[in-house]
């Protein structure tokens, strides 16, 4: 059985060529993309078996989800449905000051709809850990609740429980988001969460060991990780305080750089490692991601330990 389980919506990602506006491109980068199945790639990629768990329908484009997960070694395990719809989004890269702008087409797409009937509870049952995020319950009511019992049913069966809030603006307000989490993080055993995430929905900022402290024991979390972008990350546990630098990386494409952190975390930890070690992992991960283009951390674990060693990640010559 997968070591690892995540549920949540994987989506069809759109691009135009670099420069290119998406009301005047004559083409498109087709690609796959979503938080939960981010990670599970990044951690089937580096050496956990995983599964995926979800909703699409029964179409081309679902078919092109389930394809590209399982030549990533994903294992998907999905309810699927006719006549409903695949979730897309629009990428558009520009440098400053133009930005990059995102463009969501995902309203009633399929795994909108999903009940806890159309998820295999056994496989969670059976995991060693479940990782959804804060996109999910975003996404529906209907999604709310189903998040909010399957981490449940997870804990009761003593599967370990990781929730990275993803905080997506486009999504819902940071009230809606915060009444949402407040609901959902004491059913959660390891917190993940952008700085920022943490401030604008939960209102806490300052010192991370402080903010990482207060959500623990207002929670009951085992552990949480606070992400700092380019300052690193930080992390609380039972036995300390951590901080874990961020590692040099040419930025090709940052779009799921944090799901790549998440999945080298999860990798470490369900191989045996310490927090610290974890976070080694997870900020290297996390590095090389940055250097591919499109959502997927297409690494392998021999990369991973190259950049923890300072080595040089590629072809020795």
């Amino acid at each position: 059985m997968p070591e690892l389980v995540t549920f949540g919506e994987t989506m069809v990602r759109l691009s135009p060529p670099a420069g290119e506006r998406i009301e005047t491109a004559r083409s498109l980068e087709f690609r796959t993309a979503g938080a939960e199945s981010n990670v599970a790639v990044t951690a089937a990629r580096l050496g956990t078996e995983t599964s995926w768990l979800s909703k699409l329908p029964d179409s081309p484009l679902g078919r092109r989800v389930l394809g590209d997960l399982r030549r990533h070694g994903v294992k998907p395990n999905v309810s699927l449905t006719d006549g409903s719809r695949q979730g897309t989004y629009y990428l558009e890269f520009g440098g400053e000051p133009r930005g990059t702008d995102v463009v969501y087409d995902r309203e009633r797409s399929a795994v909108t709809t999903a009940t806890v009937d159309d998820v295999d509870l056994g496989a969670i049952r059976d995991a060693a850990m479940f990782y959804t995020s804060g996109i999910t319950p975003a996404l529906s009511d209907t999604l709310r609740e189903t998040t909010a019992t399957l981490l449940d049913e997870a804990r009761a069966a003593g599967t370990r429980t990781t929730f990275d809030l993803n905080y997506r603006s486009k999504l819902w307000t940071p009230e809606r988001a915060r009444a949402c989490f407040v609901e959902l993080l004491p059913r959660v055993d390891v917190l993940v969460a952008a700085e920022r995430d943490v401030e604008t929905v939960l209102g806490r900022d300052g010192e991370p060991a402080r903010v990482g402290r207060e959500l623990r024991d207002e929670f009951g979390l085992e552990t949480v990780v606070l992400t700092l972008g380019a300052d690193g990350a930080f992390a609380v546990d039972d036995a300390g305080t951590y901080r874990q630098r961020a590692y040099e990386a040419d930025t090709v494409d940052p779009i799921g750089t944090g799901d790549a952190f998440v999945g080298g975390f999860l990798a470490r930890r369900l191989e045996g490692g310490s927090t610290p070690e974890a976070l080694r992992y997870a900020a290297a991960t996390a590095a090389i991601k940055r250097t591919l283009s499109g959502d997927l951390a297409v690494v392998t674990p021999a990369e991973v330990e190259a950049v923890i060693e300072g080595a040089a990640v590629g072809i020795s010559r």
